[in-house]
């Protein structure tokens, strides 16, 4: 039995020629695309942790699970066959495995190993990581022709949490989702969980059913809505065509399925949200205050809606084992929670789900012939590149609807930009955008996490190639179908060296 290759064996040698950072569902996407469309290509996997699946590892809070469907948020070259649609995290982590064992991508992938900072050499035409090995806290060097950056971007060492006065006076346990204590024992305790988005409705039906009482307390009410845990239509359509068939059948039906909410809660606001309030209201007890806990001030899908699978937040709120609260923190108390209107808020332990910090590329620092760049300063091209960073590619999903809807397509047109290079003889390719032209901010979206982090973001432009698409009939056209070679795009092959 063959022992698998150590981090410095997969990482030394000759330049990589593409370094994957991440291993989580986007890193082994660009590995599959990889090892399908280039097999000759030596490529490697930097993970900063021990095991492979990012956020579905990484996150071990009670009932932890996507908020989009597997058929759509699972890869279109790998059937879901599972028949939950809205999954758990240990069914997302066995997929992602199954994926890896597929392609033998373990073999490619370089364990506690975190890149740190990135230079650009125009002289070299390749990219210099510094990487830090996380299981000894030594560093190393790693070339790279190509980067392609699956690193999610939000900030895995810490999650987001307000300063809130009294914090020290609170007698109980306070606690972060990101960082959930494996011994936390909340078994008939009064829980308080801070937030409304979806670790926060995720959270509280799947503690009440062993928690003396959990009470969700939001500042602003959120869009809730409920989905099947399983989808009928998309097993009956897999048990009758097949696996791979019935899977591709049914990733079109939800992603159009998708779109046309989307579009309609766009169009239509009003109407959205009379359906919304409806089925809030069919689903919760007759007299419950819904002016109050489900009225968001804004409308559908100015940011994401929450889904709760087969409706188990409403079903916890109407068997009592659950509440919501509305209102504002004046400050913690020794046995609670204190509101801005006098109420005390009674609990044994506090779940802060009050969000994610957003961060680029884990935090590492990117440079150019040593300069650094300011990530602020760039532009994103057709949602895949950034001007002033050549052989990068920027992995940002959808924030409307799957995310690896996009993922897939990002990384086919990496594939169909390298095959180009290698045709042509060029060693790099960056994105020039015309001077002065307008820019708005990557995200346009409301939710906390991004308004925070604006200022520090890539920009994107205002018309295409330079907007961030949030559809997949756009990407099909720009990613899949589009040229790979335009005005703005300016490639570049390395001088020839001149014998001494």
């Amino acid at each position: 039995m063959t022992a698998n290759p150590t981090p410095d064996q997969i990482l030394g040698g000759s330049p990589l020629d593409v370094a994957i950072l991440g291993a989580g569902i986007s890193g082994i996407g660009a590995a599959h695309y990889l090892t399908v469309e280039h097999p000759g290509k030596r490529y490697a996997i930097l993970e900063s942790r021990d095991s492979i699946g990012g956020t579905w590892d990484l996150f071990r809070y009670p009932g932890i699970r996507s908020d989009s469907d597997l058929h759509t948020f699972g890869y279109e070259f790998k059937p879901w066959t599972d028949p939950q649609a809205i999954a758990d995290a240990p069914r997302i982590v066995d997929y992602l495995r199954e994926a890896v064992a597929d392609d033998n991508i373990e073999s490619r992938i370089a364990f506690n190993r975190r890149a740190v900072s990135a230079d650009w050499s125009d002289s070299e035409q390749l990219w210099t990581l510094t990487v830090r090995h996380n299981d000894t806290g030594e560093t190393s060097v790693v070339k790279a022709r190509w980067i392609f950056a699956g690193t999610g971007y939000y900030n895995y060492e810490e999650g987001f949490t307000p300063e809130f006065a009294g914090r020290d006076d609170f007698k109980g346990q306070i606690v972060h989702p990101q960082h959930w204590p494996e011994s936390l024992d909340y078994a008939d305790k009064k829980v308080v969980v801070i937030g409304s988005g979806a670790t926060a409705v995720t959270l509280v039906p799947s503690m009440a059913g062993e928690a003396g009482h959990v009470t969700m307390l939001q500042r602003t009410p959120t869009y809730v809505i409920p989905l099947p845990r399983e989808d009928a239509i998309a097993n009956a359509m897999k048990k009758t065509l097949g696996a791979k068939r019935g899977f591709a059948l049914s990733r079109k039906k939800n992603i159009m399925q998708q779109r046309v909410v989307f579009q309609l809660c766009q169009r239509f606001p009003k109407t959205a949200r009379k359906v919304i309030r409806a089925t809030n209201a069919s689903l919760l007890p007759r007299d419950y205050d819904l002016d109050t806990h489900f009225n968001p001030p804004y409308n559908p899908w100015d940011q994401r809606l929450c889904v709760v699978p087969d409706g188990d937040l409403f079903k916890a709120i109407t068997k009592g084992t659950a509440s919501i609260e509305t209102g504002r923190i004046k400050r913690f108390v020794g046995n609670g929670i204190e509101l801005e209107d006098g109420r005390v808020l009674e609990a044994d332990i506090i779940v802060t789900a009050t969000g994610l910090n957003l961060q680029m590329f884990g935090g590492m620092a990117l440079s150019r012939n040593g300069d650094p760049i300011d990530l602020s300063n760039t532009i994103a091209y057709r949602g895949a590149m950034l001007s002033g960073v050549p052989n990068w590619t920027l992995a940002i999903g959808y924030t409307n609807s799957s995310w690896t809807l996009k993922i897939g397509m990002l990384c086919e047109y990496m594939c169909r930009v390298l095959t180009h290079m290698d045709e042509g003889g060029y060693t790099s390719v960056e994105p020039i955008p015309d001077p002065g032209m307008p820019t708005r901010p990557l995200l346009d979206f409301g939710a906390g996490y991004v308004q925070r982090a604006l200022d520090g973001l890539p920009k994107q432009g205002t018309v295409s190639p330079w907007t961030m698409t949030m559809a997949v009939s756009s990407d099909v056209k720009q990613l899949r179908k589009g040229p790979v070679d335009d005005r703005f795009l300016a490639y570049t092959k390395a001088p020839v060296p001149v014998d001494a």
